[in-house]
Formats: structure tokens, C-alpha cells, sequence
């Protein structure tokens, strides 16, 4: 079959993608996949929908809709639809291991670095630029997110609230994000329009050609919905997180670090609704001021790796199992990185295997919650409320980058200078993220290193 595209070439459908041809995709996938979530799927839309055609752009839209209506990130589990759609059950899976193992063990590597060698003076130096950056990037996280889900006065009030609630009442980040459900879900009885999903991502108006999974394609069997599948992944999900739970409680205690980070970042993994800075307040509340995992900063520079590695930006949780590990020294002193490591692969573990459970699962209703109301509602308000959260994490790491010392402490200008340079480049100029850490990075280093001689000039 030929099909026209939108330059008006006729173009034939592709060939038949083989498993190991998508595998290779899938792992180099996990190689690139930079830029957090909008550049992931921009590259995944070049790929797949442009250059190899295997999905169409109708199809490929439809499916991201379905994901961004579920809690974790929505790239990797639009990954996981994909591989679904293309090669069953073990498509799917594929496909979401391999857009996060590469990360995985960057992220291993790095936190081992950063904990053996982060008093080096060039690697602290990096470092002090980055931190600032980090702030300019949460900033304008809150912008983006905002800019695109505050559509009118009530959500910018759930926004105030949710702000609010966290900053001056410190109130749970579960709590927040269930009242703000209970308010989509009664607004969107009473007021439908105040409550309609806003931004998306629009219609599909392209054609690139035919498509592997083209618009006029019928659904293939493993496609259409049986609820004998849906109970057998259901059994197979509780098992695959009741074993593992099992095994760390029995052999360590319920109390026990890696029983606690098991049972924590599954609670995160359901909450990560409107991306992973939304659940970054949940995980900081959890691992800095109640498990005391990690002091702070090191969440910040957690967020910087993050930030500059391939993969989903939660990753950041494998940071904070490591950092946990290791301080920790949950095996000893003489088994350090082992310990981080468990860790590591603990925590990312039980963060990410909700997403697969959720994708394979619903993607045979997709049809069937796509666009309903009473489904939209309550997550369009949970995203307004998201903005409120994210702003006040993004001020609590200026608090500590800006006043390192604390309010008695002394005002660190530098790296407000650097912070404000990174927001005005990411908000005016549209330069990447990491771009960005790159040269605030390369000033922090520069900065750090010329200040034992800049003070005395300054009679500081």
C-alpha cells in the first residue's frame, strides 16, 4: 500500500519490524534519550514517526495522551505502549527495560564519584556552579508546567492552595495530591469547562506516510481488551512486587533502610502525576527530612546528575538509593559501593515497575478513559497543584544554594548571579538544560578557583 505525505511523495508502508530490530532501537534509545521528558519524546516522534515510519503520527499522539493520564514517566511508558503495540507483552517490557537500564548504570557510576571523589576541589567546584542551575531549572519547570495546565482563575487558586498547604503548613504531598482529586473530580460535575484537560498535545494534522501502525489499521488480537489478561497481569504485577518485598522484610526488617525504600518509592511511583518534578517534593519530603537518607544538597546534586544523564528524569531516585546506601553502610564499611549499589537497584526497581504494570494493563481501555470527564478532571487539578508543589521546591533550593550557611549565614551572590543567568537562558534564550549545567558547571569550576584570590581584593 502507498500513501501520500504531507510534501506529496507517495511513499510505501515500511516492512515488517522484526523483535531484535526494535530491541537494537530500544537499547539505543536508552543511550540518547536526553532533555527529560519533551526531548525524549521528541526524539522518539523523529525516529518513529518521521524517519522509520513504524507508527503514525495520529496514533503515536494517541498514545501519549494515554500516558500523560498516568502517574510515572510518561516517556518511558510511551515506550512501553510502542513496544506493546509492535511485539505483545515482551515488546512492551523490552522496550521500557532498555529506556532506563543504560541510566541505571551511569547513575551507579556517577553517585559512586560524586561520594568518593566529591571533595576534590575541581569536582566540588562543578559542582557549586551547578547547584544554582539547578534552582533556574525547577523554576522553570513550575513556568512550563504552569504555563501550559493554568488555564483560569480556579486552577491558579489550586495552585495558590497546594503552595500553600506545603510551604507553610508543610502539609504531605499524598494529602495534597488527593484533595486536589476530590476538587477536579466535584468541579469537573459542576463546572465541566473549568475543568477540561488544557494543553495536550494537540491534534494530528501530519502525515509522514504510511505507518507500520497506520490510523486505518484494525485492532490486532492482543490489542482488544480480556479480562482473563488483565487478572493475569494483575497476579503476575502483585507477585513480581510481593516477592521481593517479602524476601527484604523477612531478611532484614520491616524497619530496615531497603525494606523502607521498597515500600516508599512504590508509594512515589503512584504519585508521580504530571511528571517527575512533581514527585521530586514527595521523594525530598521522604528521604531528606523524614528517613534523613541524604542531607539536602545532596538531593540538588542528585537532580544535576539527573538532569545530565540519558533516561527518565526520576532516575534520580537510583541516586538517592545509592547516596542511602553508602552512608548508610547497610553492609559495612568494607562493602560501601555494594551497599550503594542494592540500593540503587532497589529503589529504581520498585519506582519503575508500576509503569509497566499501568501501561500493559490499560492500553486495551485506552479507547474507553481517553477524553471521559470524570477521568480528566481530577488529574487536570492534580496538575494545577503540582505547579503550586514544584514552586516551593524550587525555593527551598534557593534557600540552601543562595544561604548555604543558613538565614544567619552570608548571602552567596555568585551563585545567585549563575542561577539567574541559567533562568534567563532557559526562559528567554530557550538554550537546552543541558547546555545550561554544562556552562554554569564551567563558571561554578572557574568561580571556586579564583575566589581564594578575589577576596582578598575585595578586602573580604
Amino acid at each position: 500500500m502507498t500513501k501520500t505525505n504531507s510534501t506529496g511523495q507517495t511513499l510505501p508502508r515500511p516492512a515488517a519490524v522484526s523483535f531484535w530490530t526494535a530491541f537494537l532501537f530500544w537499547l539505543k534509545m536508552g543511550f540518547i534519550s536526553f532533555g527529560g521528558p519533551a526531548g525524549q519524546i521528541a526524539i522518539m516522534h523523529q525516529e518513529l514517526v518521521e524517519n522509520r515510519r513504524w507508527i503514525s503520527e495520529r496514533r503515536f499522539l494517541h498514545a501519549l495522551n494515554f500516558c500523560m493520564l498516568l502517574p510515572g514517566p510518561e516517556a518511558q511508558q510511551l515506550a512501553i505502549y510502542i513496544g506493546w503495540l509492535m511485539h505483545k507483552t515482551w515488546g512492551g517490557i523490552v522496550a521500557g527495560l532498555l529506556f532506563v537500564l543504560p541510566s541505571l548504570f551511569i547513575l551507579i557510576t556517577l553517585s559512586w564519584v560524586y561520594l568518593a571523589f566529591g571533595d576534590v576541589p575541581w569536582v566540588a567546584g562543578l559542582f557549586y556552579g551547578i547547584k544554582p542551575a539547578v534552582t533556574a531549572i525547577v523554576l522553570q519547570a513550575a513556568h512550563r508546567i504552569g504555563s501550559r495546565s493554568l488555564k483560569n482563575r480556579v486552577l491558579w487558586a489550586v495552585a495558590g492552595l497546594a503552595f500553600v498547604a506545603i510551604f507553610a503548613f508543610n502539609i504531605p504531598f499524598p494529602a495534597i495530591v488527593a484533595t486536589a482529586a476530590v476538587l477536579g473530580y466535584a468541579g469537573g460535575r459542576f463546572s465541566p469547562d473549568t475543568f477540561k484537560a488544557g494543553g495536550g498535545h494537540g491534534k494530528a494534522d501530519k502525515s509522514f506516510g504510511p505507518a507500520l501502525i497506520d490510523d486505518d489499521q484494525p485492532r490486532v488480537a492482543h490489542t482488544r481488551f480480556k479480562v482473563s489478561r488483565l487478572l493475569m497481569l494483575v497476579i503476575v504485577g502483585g507477585l513480581l512486587w510481593l516477592i521481593p518485598m517479602a524476601y527484604l522484610t523477612l531478611t532484614y526488617g520491616w524497619e530496615h533502610a531497603l525494606t523502607q525504600m521498597g515500600w516508599f518509592f512504590t508509594k512515589a511511583a503512584l504519585l508521580t502525576f504530571g511528571g517527575a518534578y512533581a514527585v521530586l517534593p514527595y521523594v525530598y519530603q521522604g528521604a531528606v527530612e523524614h528517613y534523613h537518607w541524604l542531607i539536602p544538597q545532596q538531593m540538588i546534586d542528585g537532580l544535576a546528575l539527573g538532569e545530565t544523564t540519558p533516561g527518565p528524569l526520576i532516575m534520580v531516585v537510583t541516586f538517592v538509593g545509592f547516596v542511602a546506601g553508602w552512608t548508610q553502610s547497610l553492609f559495612g564499611g568494607d562493602a560501601l559501593f555494594c551497599a550503594g549499589a542494592v540500593a540503587a537497584i532497589v529503589v529504581t526497581y520498585f519506582t519503575f515497575l508500576p509503569s509497566f504494570l499501568l501501561v500493559l494493563a490499560g492500553g486495551p481501555l485506552i479507547e474507553s478513559t481517553h477524553g471521559n470527564l470524570s477521568f480528566t478532571a481530577p488529574l487536570t487539578a492534580i496538575t494545577a497543584a503540582v505547579v503550586g508543589v514544584i514552586l516551593n521546591l524550587a525555593l527551598f533550593f534557593a534557600w540552601h544554594v543562595f544561604w548555604p550557611t543558613g538565614w544567619a549565614g552570608a548571602f552567596d551572590g555568585v551563585s545567585a548571579l549563575i542561577s539567574a543567568g541559567a533562568l534567563l537562558a532557559l526562559l528567554r534564550y530557550k538554550v537546552g538544560v543541558i547546555p545550561v549545567i554544562v556552562s554554569a558547571g564551567v563558571i561554578g569550576l572557574a568561580a571556586s578557583l579564583l575566589k581564594p584570590w578575589l577576596l582578598p581584593m575585595l578586602g573580604v
